[in-house]
């Protein structure tokens, strides 16, 4: 039960973050390997600060938190390659 509550809050952390930083998602598998990617990120850096959550509604904070920076990494990468 507790990998059908990770694959469903990387969805929803994925589908968040694109709506966030593009205006819109990816696709439900990209949205999938965004937010759990960034669920990843989000513990490791909540993790250096310090912050600890717990329960659905922090792994959600925590997942879309750390799906944005990861966007926010990757959109700074791709615009250095275009000139």
């Amino acid at each position: 039960m507790n990998f059908l509550w990770f694959i469903l809050i990387g969805i929803v952390s994925g589908f968040v973050a694109g709506k966030l930083m593009r205006g819109g998602g990816f696709g439900i598998v990209v949205n999938l390997i965004v937010g759990i990617i960034g669920g990843v990120l989000g513990g490791w850096l909540f993790g250096l600060l310090g912050i600890s959550t717990g329960g659905i509604i922090g792994s959600l904070i925590t997942s879309i938190i750390g799906a944005v920076v990861l966007l926010w990494i990757v959109g700074l990468l791709s615009r250095g390659r275009n000139p």
